[in-house]
């Protein structure tokens, strides 16, 4: 490594409390098979969600099952709340954010029912993703385990 040269790591935390697992144990195929990019899942056990990561608000989604976060190294996040909860047009959710706000990693972003979605039958993991994977040059491997929020989850280097 040069001597100039600084590595771009974007620390990602635990947004919600509950159980961090791998993406390929989430029941949706979008999302364990990685087509939308690589990241994490928490299965929670608390209803309020928390920033990822720091960056920028970009679409907070009109259903508020979804919203996008970039890093100030430029990684697109995607913060996706329940499988299938698209479909319960927002009942479950409320934010407290709106597109163009900057945000700080942990900040509370949004709640989710998980009784309502339960209810529903929908699955109530909270997944992670960097969907501008050419943006990454490592995401490295992690252990499960239990976290609140603001736990470290994952360090992802930044091309």
């Amino acid at each position: 490594m040069g001597l100039f040269s600084r590595k771009k790591v974007d620390k990602f935390v635990a947004p919600a409390s509950g159980e961090l697992i791998h993406l390929d144990k989430v029941s949706d195929p979008v999302f364990s098979q990685k087509l939308m990019g690589d990241g994490f899942a928490i299965t929670p056990d608390q209803d309020e969600i928390f920033a990822p990561i720091g960056g920028v608000i970009g679409t907070v989604f009109p259903t508020k099952h979804a919203l996008m976060i970039t890093s100030d190294h430029g990684l697109e996040v995607m913060l996706h709340l329940g499988i299938d909860t698209v479909e319960l047009n927002g009942k479950p959710f409320e934010t407290f954010v709106k597109e163009g706000d900057t945000v700080k990693a942990g900040q509370k972003l949004a709640t989710m029912d998980l009784a309502q979605v339960k209810a529903a039958n929908k699955d109530t993991a909270i997944m992670t993703i960097v969907t501008n994977s050419d943006a990454v040059k490592d995401m490295p491997d992690f252990e499960e385990k239990a976290v609140k929020p603001g736990d470290e989850a994952l360090d992802v280097t930044v091309k």
